[in-house]
């Protein structure tokens, strides 16, 4: 076979860069790579599908096509929108209801977009990317929309008008060819657009570097030859304009995003953009007067004489008094040792903060009419995970309802919806609510408890099920998180089949979450070990790298300190089998993207702790994940490997570089997809073929559709699930 090919990468002439012998599985579509592909494809179904894996996959599928399932539903004027699929419409249907018919439980959908029928008619494999809608004026209806398709499943997309009354296309409307592209709507005949318009109009990382005005009639041609109304250098992740079009507070914002943690914000004002003149680690908010303001670090306002804002805080302060120079902000959220604060959102007169303490969630709503004066909602059981939201902050008569979403490992997700104080309810949205034996309905807030609107369906038999939080010391002694979910009758003696997930990156977190699929291909599943029967144990990790305890939770696992992540993750390993829940042959562990990084350390570094590990659409070549699809734009969580003093860091956790043949690897299942835009799937493939030729056991699968999610409908997403979970059972129970 030819390994060679000329739109493959060059290898950059750098000291010290290792040997890459599968460079040429980097060209994502070329004819050699992609008849690897299929022949590992192949090699992987032949290994994995059998009668009981096929019922296994539909029972996953049975789930996610479920009609009893919530749909989930965005409010826009008068009516309700939300996207559904099915096994009816593997697509995808967008569609609207208004509120009596959705609190009815039996709604009657007016559909807007089939997109099975759209692809069937146009000949392509559209996938649903979202939709951007116009804000109409006072007292008219939503009539238009910027509606998003993918043709693969990947980040970039195309763009097209669309007519809400009419439920249709719009003839000769706006229309922008598929790219990574950021737009925001001005008014019903313009557009601010960065996109992809040649040479030096996307970043290294991919992205838009600049916004212009498009206005109606205008072609892509004609926008590119415009002068930017923004732009930033290429070396920038993006840069982009954004327009606030809230009645009374209409403005344009400019963002130049540095790197992945670091960003700039203006305002204009005239001809000019002015600078919001914080930090640039500080995350900036606008909200009509206000400007909420959360420092990623410490901050010391005034210099050293200043106050001194800690990692985490939530300050406030009226915008016009911040561009007069008042730098005499409130603290309206201050962090404790276990609590941090994760998202918040406006409703019409107060603002809810969505908390963690000890990673169980926890609700405030503060009045600023009353010097934000807080007061807990009182929603949230214990280890759970509860998010506040507004339902729509301009509406005038319920402007302060909100939506509840509550969820558990052993709890079915609800929606439950309420009015704070000084607020009108919507209909129906004080009426006596059913609530939940975990006490999630029982808010009680000015204004009456909040009411269920939809409660998912169980999937399994949670009742057999505990969940249980523990804690393990990593190496440096701090102690790390991790919820246990497993039979109540669990016997303690190691031979328990067990799944370890976890991410540790970006400052996301992972929270209790019901899945009616692990509870099928994991939880209920059944072997004999030792002579005892007995199901298996799903474990999350809380590790470093993430933003369960805040900013410095993340930032203590970044660049040179990634290792605390991985010591974190396997402190967590060895706690499992030190409390005789699972030995190393019974312990698996799986993560996707960066969790795919994380689980490909696992292998690499901590090889005797595992019995198998399933790594999903992954970075793993830390040397060239710069040069790889949006790559550059996690320098800043990574650091830069053409940089040789960090490339001495980045390479003690480069899985791909810590493969050695004198080594006894657990087996390994790794998964990507082709069309995957973000991370791409030459790292999992190059990965997979050093694998196999020195001889560590590897299956390996690519899905050619789907993006970084592997998967563009609920069976594909069904098959990925079924298979990681079929091939992680296997090897753990004896049966690989």
């Amino acid at each position: 076979m030819n390994h060679t090919s000329p739109d493959a990468p060059d290898q950059p002439d750098i000291a010290g860069q290792p040997d890459d012998e599968f460079l040429w599985l980097e060209d994502i579509r070329g004819q050699d790579a992609m008849a690897w592909v299929r022949e590992r494809n192949a090699r992987t179904d032949a290994a994995l599908v059998t009668p009981a894996y096929t019922a296994l996959e539909a029972s996953v599928l049975e789930v996610l096509d479920s009609r009893d399932r919530i749909a989930m539903v965005t409010k826009r004027g008068d009516w309700y929108y939300n996207f559904w699929r099915d096994e009816a419409n593997p697509r995808g249907l967008w569609r609207r209801t208004d509120w009596d018919s959705y609190a009815s439980g039996t709604p009657d959908w007016q559909l807007l977009l089939d997109v099975d029928a759209l692809s069937a008619a146009e000949g392509a494999e559209w996938l649903w990317a979202g939709a951007s809608l116009l804000r109409p004026a006072a007292g008219e209806e939503y009539r238009r929309a910027m509606v998003a398709l993918s043709p693969d499943g990947g980040d970039a997309v195309t763009y097209r008008e669309f007519d809400l009354p009419a439920r249709g296309f719009v003839p000769g409307g706006f229309e922008l060819p598929t790219a990574k592209t950021s737009l925001t709507w001005v008014d019903a005949d313009t557009l601010y657009v960065g996109t992809d318009t040649g040479a030096g109009s996307m970043t290294s990382s991919s992205y838009p570097a600049a916004a212009r005005v498009l206005r109606r009639g205008e072609t892509l041609a004609e926008l590119a030859a415009k002068a930017p109304l923004y732009s930033v250098p290429l070396d920038h992740l993006s840069g982009g304009v954004s327009h606030d079009s809230t009645p009374g507070f209409e403005r344009d914002l400019a963002y130049d995003v540095l790197d992945f943690f670091n960003s700039r914000s203006y305002l204009r004002v005239g001809d000019d953009w002015v600078h919001l003149d914080v930090p640039d680690d500080m995350n900036v908010s606008l909200h009509r007067e206000w400007l909420l303001l959360r420092p990623r670090t410490d901050w010391a306002v005034g210099g050293v004489s200043g106050a001194t804002h800690a990692a985490g805080t939530l300050l406030a302060i009226g915008l016009d008094a911040f561009l007069a120079g008042d730098r005499g902000v409130r603290t309206i959220f201050a962090p404790t040792p276990t609590q941090s604060l994760q998202s918040w959102s406006w409703t019409r007169d107060f603002l809810l903060l969505n908390l963690l303490d000890d990673v169980s969630s926890k609700i405030l709503v503060l009045d600023p009419s009353r010097g934000w004066a807080s007061v807990e909602l009182d929603a949230c059981p214990p280890l759970h995970s509860v998010d506040a939201h507004a339902v729509d902050d301009e509406d005038e008569v319920c402007g302060n309802d909100y939506w509840l979403v509550a969820t558990g490992f052993l709890t079915p997700s609800t929606v439950y919806r309420g009015t704070l104080a000084g607020g009108a309810a919507a209909p129906g949205a004080h009426s006596p609510g059913t609530g939940s034996a975990d006490g999630a309905g029982s808010a009680n807030v000015a204004g009456g408890p909040a009411s269920m609107v939809r409660a998912s369906p169980s999937f399994f038999n949670e009742a057999g099920y505990t969940v249980e939080q523990h804690f393990a010391v990593s190496e440096d002694g701090t102690r790390i998180p991790y919820f246990q979910v497993g039979p109540g009758d669990l016997v303690f003696d190691g031979g328990n089949p067990t799944l370890l997930g976890g991410y540790g990156g970006f400052e996301i977190s992972r929270t209790p979450a019901y899945s009616g699929a692990v509870g099928r291909t994991w939880l209920e599943r059944r072997t004999v070990v030792d002579g005892v029967e007995r199901g298996g144990v799903y474990v999350v990790a809380n590790i470093r790298g993430g933003g369960e305890y805040g900013p410095g939770w993340h930032t203590a696992a970044l660049q040179e300190n990634r290792h605390r992540a991985y010591e974190d993750f396997a402190a967590v390993a060895r706690d499992l089998a030190a409390r005789g829940v699972a030995r190393p042959e019974h312990l698996g562990c799986a993560g996707g993207s960066n969790g795919g990084l994380l689980v490909g350390n696992m292998l690499t570094q901590y090889p005797e702790l595992f019995g198998a590990v399933s790594c999903g659409v992954p970075l793993l070549d830390m040397r060239r994940y710069t040069k790889l699809s949006a790559g550059a734009s996690w320098i800043a969580e990574f650091g830069d490997p053409d940089v040789p003093e960090q490339w001495e860091f980045i390479k003690t956790f480069s899985p791909y570089h810590l493969l050695r043949g004198d080594l006894s690897y657990p087996p390994a299942f790794i998964w990507t997809a082709t069309s995957d835009d973000r991370v791409g799937p030459v790292q999992a493939r190059k990965m997979a073929a050093r694998m196999e030729g020195l001889g560590i056991p590897v299956w390996f699968h690519e899905a050619l559709e789907g993006g970084h999610a592997g998967a563009g409908n609920n069976a594909q997403a069904a098959r990925l699930h079924t298979a990681s979970h079929e091939f992680l059972w296997r090897a753990l129970t004896g049966g690989l």
